[in-house]
Formats: structure tokens, C-alpha cells, sequence
């Protein structure tokens, strides 16, 4: 399981909402949140999972309704069941419109390094440039989307599983190379921006910015430790269904958020980020900064911006001035190296790790094509798993809940993934906004796990099934953290973006996708507890005990 949760939210989607929130702002609220919402939510799933195995259940609708049923009558009960499916099924649909196109980028870097395309190149400009090539773009996702049709169609993707016990120790020791190469890198380009300057970043909290931004950095610490642990998308669901009752649940979620958070926090944050910082003087240009900042004209005005220019949105404008004017600009930004990040992660959002570990395998020479391919590779391998897990999950929903057979089933999700994806290629800023959705809706189930697995389901039942044949007790005095404070902290984000999210940050065609994934996940999460159940809703009385 912790090979499926490591994956391309470690090393691509984390350092950005680190650039993106402030560095050290962000970490705060992602520590509190890994302690008080992911590691209570990942023993909810787990248990939730086992506990719908045990009915014959891998699918999240069902498991949530049998669960409510425990204090409400079935008619009642039925309404959780089908608002919780509705959500995990638009939810790892919409996730996956953009997230195999990150696999895909990593496939195409991987081609990209090995044939030294990005060498004596800009590379935020390449990255722009093969963004804007469709063609290009098309054929690696594509390729990505088949390939995993196949894996799972044809039942290869145990095979694949048994390479990623290759694959993922490999990516590991990658890794902690590229980390100490980063450390020794210094200042390669400039000797104001050094690597050094990248870890000071992440690592000194920064209390005003998140005073100014505390629902928004909330929000996005919050949905970064649900999807980088794999919760709210059915994928631990689903795989905690296959387990005994006397399986153990407790010790299982703690080594898989252990090693998820050692992937994302050591080796993640230590490699994107300072390589950023490092090669910052090559990546960013008046434009970068025009088109990061166009709809922020406060940080425009802070860097000497007049006024009328920052507020106009003219991108042409805005960057005209800024060149005129470069020089004093990059010394304000030297002063203020989280304003220069923040601009290369907001342009690039998740391609901030494209445009920034390029520059660490060509400061390489030759060896950096093998390196950077081979880095690039293992990326693709850890998306490739995690998102086979996320196609099972679709595909086992299918098949069980609507009968639909697992080969039907497979391209029918092909069909979806494919449709849903085109948007990311041909509407700018769409994979931006869907992943802000993503972190609000990961945030929203979370809330309802603790409301139907452990208040519905009854908090003294929720206790006794995590124990059950648990290899660790858990203490005490994390029940009222699970009952009261996780709740609590869910809402704050929630309650403080919500109207911003769904008023300014998400466009039409963003907004059509959700209600679109959420009227799907709703009729087909309908259907199947009334397929199942149709005799106790009728009757709305329990029948079915196991």
C-alpha cells in the first residue's frame, strides 16, 4: 500500500503548494495536519475498508451506507451512503484528469533528458513550449492512459506491483542522491541564490504571510496530506476490503503514512525547491513575473510596480514595465526569495519540479542525460502505480456496483479518463483550478469520514474495529482528537474558501466538470445501494448483518 500512496504528490504536487504558500507558512498548518487529520483519517479509511469487506464490499457508496445504518434507519442512512460515493467517485475522476498527465510530462522528460532536448535551454521556456506543443503533450498522456487500460485490463498490473518492489527502493536511493547533490550545489548560477537559501525557505515559518492567508494555506496543507496519503480517492477503501476481520489496521496506516511522509518531507522538499532557488536567475524572466502575479497586483506594488500597471491585468503591460525596470526588480526579489518562488510556482504550478531538476542534470554534462532519464523514469513508475490503484478502484466500482464486466469496464474508464483529461490540454489554467477543487473536496470527504465512520457508525464501535487484531494500541488520548479537534479543523478551511474557490478561483468549464462527476458519482452511487439494498430501504428496516 505505501508503494501506491508514494507517488508524484511527493515529488511534484508538494514542492509546489510549498512554493505556491509561502514555504515555511505552509509547513505549519502541514505538520498539524499530518498529526491531527491524516493519521485519524487513514485509520477511519482503513477500517471503513475492512469493515465493508466483510459484506463484499471494495466500493465507498455501500460501505459509508451500511455504516450510517448503525444509528439511522436505512432510508436516512441511504443519503450518506450515496453523498460519500458521489464524492470519492468525481473526486478520483477529476483528479485523475490532470494527475495522468503528470505521468505523462514525466515520461516525456524522460525522452526529453535521455535525448538532451532541454540542454543550453531556458527551462521554464521549455516547459511553456512543450505545454503549448498539443501534439506532444497528447502522445505521452496517451500512451500513459493506454498503457494503463492494459495493465489493468488484462490483469498485469500485479506483474507491474512486483516491479515497483524494484522500483520504489531504486527511487528512494535516486533520490537521496539528488538530495546530497543538492546540498553540495551551492550557488551555481548567482551567489545569491543558492541551495542553501531553497532549504531556509521551507524550513523557517513564516508567521505573517500565513496570518494573511490562513484559510487558503489551511486548505492547501490540509488537501496536500490527503492526496499525497491517498485518503478521500476509495484506493485504501477499496484495498482494506480484501483484508480478514482480524487483519491489523492500526499499525498498517501508521507504516504507510511513515514512509509516504519520509518520500515527501526528506526527499521531496529537499530537491525541487533548492534547485529552484539555485538556478532562480535562469528560470524567471519579467514575463514569468507579469503573468505569476497579474491577478496579485499587491506583490506588484511591493516590488515598485506603479499602481494603474499592477491593478491593469495587461500581461504586456505589466511585464513592458518590468523590464524597463529588471534590474531593481531582481533585487527586490533577492530580498524577498518567497515572492520569487511563489512567482515560479504560481506560472507553472505543478510543472514547478519540471522547470526546476532539469538544471541539476545538465549542471551533469553527458551523465546527466542517463541520470535525469532514469530520475524521470522512476517518476513515471510511482504515478503509474499510484494511478493504477485509483483505475482499480473505478473499474472494481463498475464492476460491482453496476455489473458492468471487469474488460467492459476497463475501456469504459479509458473512455472517461480520456475525455476528462482533453480539457488539461486545450483550456489554460484548468489543471490549476480542477487541483484547488481537489484539495476542497479531499478536505470535504474527510469531514464526512469522521461523520459516518465514526459518529454514524458509533465512536466505541469505530475503536473496537480499529483494534481488532491490531498489532498496536492506539493511545487514548487520540479519541478526542478524531471526535472533536479533527472536525473542527476540517471546517476551518472549508468554511474560509469555499465562497473564493467556487466564486473566483474556478472558471465555467472547471465548474461544469464538477457538477458533471458529481451528477454521475450521485445516480451511480444510487443505484448501486439500491441494487444491493432495495428490500431494506423498502421496508427501512436492517435485513442484511453480518
Amino acid at each position: 500500500m505505501a508503494g501506491n500512496a508514494v507517488g508524484l504528490g511527493n515529488f511534484v504536487r508538494f514542492p509546489t503548494q510549498v512554493a505556491q504558500n509561502g514555504g515555511g507558512a505552509f509547513m505549519v498548518p502541514y505538520f498539524i495536519a499530518l498529526f491531527f487529520l491524516g493519521i485519524p483519517v487513514m485509520w477511519i479509511e482503513w477500517v471503513a475498508g475492512r469493515y465493508g469487506g466483510k459484506y463484499g464490499h471494495g466500493t465507498l457508496g455501500p460501505t459509508y451506507y451500511l455504516m450510517a445504518r448503525e444509528s439511522l434507519k436505512p432510508r436516512s442512512a441511504l443519503w450518506w451512503g450515496v453523498i460519500s460515493g458521489m464524492l470519492a467517485f468525481s473526486l478520483t475522476i477529476l483528479l485523475n484528469s490532470y494527475y495522468l498527465h503528470l505521468i505523462g510530462w514525466s515520461a516525456a522528460y524522460s525522452w526529453f533528458s535521455i535525448t538532451g532536448a532541454y540542454f543550453g535551454k531556458n527551462t521554464g521556456e521549455f516547459f511553456g513550449n512543450y505545454l503549448a506543443n498539443h501534439t506532444q503533450v497528447m502522445l505521452f498522456w496517451g500512451i500513459t492512459v493506454i498503457l494503463l487500460a492494459i495493465a489493468v485490463g488484462q490483469g498485469v498490473s500485479k506483474g507491474i506491483e512486483r516491479w515497483v518492489k524494484v522500483m520504489m527502493p531504486l527511487l528512494y536511493v535516486f533520490a537521496i542522491i539528488m538530495v546530497g547533490y543538492v546540498f553540495v550545489l551551492g550557488s551555481p548560477v548567482d551567489p545569491n541564490w543558492s541551495t542553501i537559501d531553497g532549504f531556509k525557505f521551507i524550513w523557517s515559518p513564516n508567521w505573517t504571510y500565513l496570518k494573511e492567508h490562513f484559510a487558503a494555506v489551511m486548505l492547501a496543507a490540509t488537501g496536500q496530506i490527503f492526496f499525497t496519503l491517498s485518503l478521500g480517492m476509495g484506493i485504501i477503501q477499496n484495498y482494506a476490503s480484501y483484508l480478514g476481520p482480524k487483519d491489523d489496521v492500526a499499525l498498517s496506516g501508521i507504516a504507510t503514512v511513515s514512509l509516504n511522509e519520509f518520500a515527501e518531507v526528506v526527499l521531496g522538499g529537499s530537491i525541487a525547491i533548492p534547485l529552484a532557488t539555485a538556478y532562480f536567475t535562469k528560470i524567471v524572466s519579467p514575463d514569468l513575473v507579469a503573468k505569476a502575479f497579474k491577478d496579485a497586483p499587491s506583490f506588484l506594488i511591493q516590488m515598485g510596480v506603479p499602481q494603474d500597471i499592477a491593478k491593469s491585468g495587461n500581461v504586456d503591460t505589466i511585464s513592458s514595465y518590468l523590464s524597463q525596470h529588471w534590474g531593481e526588480i531582481m533585487q527586490y526579489l533577492t530580498q524577498h526569495k518567497d515572492i520569487g518562488l511563489k512567482a515560479i510556482g504560481n506560472t507553472f504550478g505543478l510543472g514547478f519540479s519540471y522547470t526546476s531538476l532539469p538544471n541539476a542534470f545538465v549542471s551533469m554534462g553527458d551523465a546527466g542525460r542517463l541520470f535525469g532519464a532514469l530520475w524521470f523514469l522512476l517518476l513515471w513508475f510511482a504515478g503509474f502505480t499510484s494511478a493504477i490503484a485509483m483505475y482499480n478502484y473505478v473499474v472494481a466500482l463498475l464492476e460491482e456496483d453496476l455489473g458492468i464486466k471487469r474488460n467492459v469496464g476497463t475501456w469504459v474508464v479509458l473512455v472517461i479518463y480520456f475525455l476528462a483529461g482533453l480539457p488539461v490540454i486545450y483550456i489554460s489554467g484548468y489543471m490549476d483550478q480542477v487541483d484547488a477543487w481537489v484539495s476542497f473536496q479531499l478536505t470535504l470527504l474527510a469531514l464526512f469520514d469522521i461523520i459516518v465512520a465514526v459518529y454514524l457508525f458509533k465512536p466505541d464501535n469505530f475503536w473496537k474495529e480499529l483494534h481488532e487484531g491490531a498489532w498496536m494500541k492506539v493511545p487514548e488520548w487520540y479519541r478526542p482528537i478524531i471526535l472533536y479537534i479533527a472536525p473542527l479543523l476540517l471546517m476551518i478551511p472549508l468554511l474560509g474558501m469555499v465562497k473564493s474557490l467556487i466564486g473566483t478561483t474556478l472558471e465555467w468549464p472547471a465548474r461544469i466538470a464538477i457538477i458533471v462527476m458529481w451528477v454521475i458519482g450521485f445516480i451511480e452511487s444510487y443505484y448501486s445501494i439500491k441494487k444491493k439494498y432495495g428490500e431494506e430501504l423498502e421496508k427501512n428496516e436492517v435485513i442484511i448483518k453480518v
